[in-house]
Protein backbone atom coordinates (compact mmCIF):
# COMPACT_ATOMS: atom_id res chain seq x y z
CA UNK A 1 0.00 0.00 0.00
CA UNK A 2 1.25 3.30 -0.70
CA UNK A 3 1.85 6.60 1.21
CA UNK A 4 -0.46 8.40 -0.63
CA UNK A 5 -3.33 5.85 -0.11
CA UNK A 6 -3.22 6.32 3.55
CA UNK A 7 -3.13 9.85 3.79
CA UNK A 8 -6.71 9.69 2.83
CA UNK A 9 -7.81 6.37 5.14
CA UNK A 10 -10.44 7.14 7.10
CA UNK A 11 -9.83 6.83 10.48
CA UNK A 12 -11.27 4.22 12.57
CA UNK A 13 -14.82 5.15 14.22
CA UNK A 14 -15.55 5.79 17.55
CA UNK A 15 -18.21 3.59 17.84
CA UNK A 16 -15.40 0.47 16.71
CA UNK A 17 -13.07 1.38 19.45
CA UNK A 18 -13.39 0.08 23.08
CA UNK A 19 -14.90 2.43 25.16
CA UNK A 20 -13.92 2.82 29.21
CA UNK A 21 -17.23 4.54 29.73
CA UNK A 22 -20.29 1.99 30.43
CA UNK A 23 -23.23 1.98 28.27
CA UNK A 24 -25.24 5.38 28.71
CA UNK A 25 -28.57 6.26 27.61
CA UNK A 26 -29.07 7.29 24.22
CA UNK A 27 -31.34 10.28 23.52
CA UNK A 28 -34.21 9.29 21.58
CA UNK A 29 -33.83 11.12 18.15
CA UNK A 30 -36.89 9.95 16.20
CA UNK A 31 -39.21 10.97 19.20
CA UNK A 32 -37.34 14.41 18.62
CA UNK A 33 -37.55 14.89 14.86
CA UNK A 34 -41.32 13.82 15.10
CA UNK A 35 -42.25 16.35 17.63
CA UNK A 36 -40.48 19.16 15.83
CA UNK A 37 -42.37 18.46 12.41
CA UNK A 38 -45.53 18.69 14.39
CA UNK A 39 -44.61 21.67 16.01
CA UNK A 40 -43.54 23.62 13.27
CA UNK A 41 -46.68 23.10 11.19
CA UNK A 42 -49.18 23.73 14.07
CA UNK A 43 -46.88 27.10 14.39
CA UNK A 44 -46.71 28.18 11.01
CA UNK A 45 -48.87 26.40 8.94
CA UNK A 46 -50.91 29.90 7.79
CA UNK A 47 -47.89 32.06 8.92
CA UNK A 48 -47.68 35.09 6.49
CA UNK A 49 -44.36 37.01 6.38
CA UNK A 50 -45.46 39.96 8.77
CA UNK A 51 -43.88 43.58 8.31
CA UNK A 52 -43.82 43.41 12.49
CA UNK A 53 -39.79 42.03 13.04
CA UNK A 54 -41.20 41.30 16.84
CA UNK A 55 -43.93 38.33 15.36
CA UNK A 56 -40.63 36.66 13.65
CA UNK A 57 -38.95 36.45 16.93
CA UNK A 58 -42.11 35.47 18.86
CA UNK A 59 -42.21 32.76 16.67
CA UNK A 60 -38.76 31.57 17.26
CA UNK A 61 -38.82 32.14 21.09
CA UNK A 62 -41.85 29.65 20.88
CA UNK A 63 -40.35 27.22 18.65
CA UNK A 64 -36.83 27.07 19.95
CA UNK A 65 -38.12 26.79 23.85
CA UNK A 66 -40.36 24.24 23.40
CA UNK A 67 -38.18 22.30 21.26
CA UNK A 68 -35.17 22.79 23.92
CA UNK A 69 -38.47 22.10 26.88
CA UNK A 70 -38.95 18.60 24.86
CA UNK A 71 -35.50 17.68 24.69
CA UNK A 72 -35.29 17.81 28.52
CA UNK A 73 -38.61 15.98 29.19
CA UNK A 74 -37.18 13.07 26.61
CA UNK A 75 -33.76 12.82 28.54
CA UNK A 76 -33.11 15.38 31.61
CA UNK A 77 -29.96 14.78 32.40
CA UNK A 78 -26.73 13.50 30.77
CA UNK A 79 -26.80 15.45 27.25
CA UNK A 80 -26.50 19.53 26.64
CA UNK A 81 -29.10 21.06 24.31
CA UNK A 82 -28.84 23.79 21.87
CA UNK A 83 -31.59 24.66 19.67
CA UNK A 84 -31.18 27.05 16.96
CA UNK A 85 -34.19 28.48 14.48
CA UNK A 86 -34.02 30.54 11.26
CA UNK A 87 -37.14 32.53 9.85
CA UNK A 88 -36.76 33.70 6.38
CA UNK A 89 -39.36 35.12 4.33
CA UNK A 90 -39.88 32.92 1.22
CA UNK A 91 -39.19 34.86 -2.34
CA UNK A 92 -38.42 31.65 -4.25
CA UNK A 93 -34.92 32.23 -3.81
CA UNK A 94 -32.72 28.94 -3.56
CA UNK A 95 -30.85 27.91 -0.31
CA UNK A 96 -28.31 25.51 1.11
CA UNK A 97 -26.66 24.41 4.16
CA UNK A 98 -24.46 22.25 5.53
CA UNK A 99 -22.91 21.40 8.89
CA UNK A 100 -19.71 19.28 9.72
CA UNK A 101 -19.14 18.16 13.12
CA UNK A 102 -16.98 15.95 15.08
CA UNK A 103 -19.26 13.77 17.36
CA UNK A 104 -18.95 11.53 20.03
CA UNK A 105 -21.10 8.03 20.47
CA UNK A 106 -24.81 9.34 21.79
CA UNK A 107 -24.81 12.87 20.35
CA UNK A 108 -26.42 13.90 17.48
CA UNK A 109 -27.84 16.39 15.22
CA UNK A 110 -31.76 16.50 14.57
CA UNK A 111 -33.11 19.22 11.40
CA UNK A 112 -36.47 19.73 10.40
CA UNK A 113 -37.30 22.24 7.95
CA UNK A 114 -40.95 24.09 7.12
CA UNK A 115 -41.91 26.41 4.72
CA UNK A 116 -44.89 27.62 3.04
CA UNK A 117 -45.72 30.35 0.58
CA UNK A 118 -44.78 32.91 2.50
CA UNK A 119 -41.49 31.83 4.91
CA UNK A 120 -39.03 29.08 5.89
CA UNK A 121 -38.02 28.32 8.65
CA UNK A 122 -35.14 25.89 9.67
CA UNK A 123 -35.23 24.07 12.98
CA UNK A 124 -31.73 22.91 13.95
CA UNK A 125 -31.34 20.94 17.73
CA UNK A 126 -27.78 19.77 18.61
CA UNK A 127 -27.83 16.79 21.28
CA UNK A 128 -24.13 16.94 22.92
CA UNK A 129 -23.50 14.13 25.80
CA UNK A 130 -21.93 15.98 29.01
CA UNK A 131 -18.94 14.47 30.69
CA UNK A 132 -20.92 13.55 33.74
Amino acid sequence: MSTTSLAFRSPVSRSEAASPNPARPAFDTDLLRAYMKKLLQATLQHAVWPHDRDQVRSWMKDIKERVKDRMLEIQPSGFKYVVLVQINENLNQGGRADMVCHWEDGDACIHELFYNDSIICTCIALVVRSSS
